[in-house]
């Protein structure tokens, strides 16, 4: 099992749920809110104000998947969110050694 997990900008996060509930093999995801900012060396700050004040309202994703779906929801996630400016966001991979639903089993 993987797992994905994504920070986007708020404003994606409805087009991309809506393309992910689209693909037959999406297991349902996690969502929260964030708050981060770019490695310095990306963005110049004019002010030492502009540095310490530059965190943003992100969304980040988390979704555990079988091995053979997280390189397409990657895929997915980068090409719904992309808007090609500092500050669309990051996507990453994990491995999940072990997992457990916690339901109670209908059988």
């Amino acid at each position: 099992m993987m797992e994905v997990k994504a920070v986007i900008r708020p404003n994606k996060l409805s087009v991309l749920r809506s393309a992910l509930l689209e693909m037959p093999e999406f297991p349902g995801m996690t969502v929260s809110k964030v708050e981060g900012c770019s490695a310095p060396s990306k963005a110049n700050k004019a002010t030492i104000k502009d540095e310490l004040t530059d965190y943003s309202a992100k969304v980040r994703i988390e979704i555990v998947c079988n091995a053979d779906v997280a390189d397409v929801l990657m895929e997915k996630i980068v090409s719904v969110c992309q808007t090609g400016q500092l500050g669309d966001g990051v996507v990453w991979c994990t491995s999940v050694p072990k997992g457990y639903f916690i339901a109670k089993s209908t059988t």
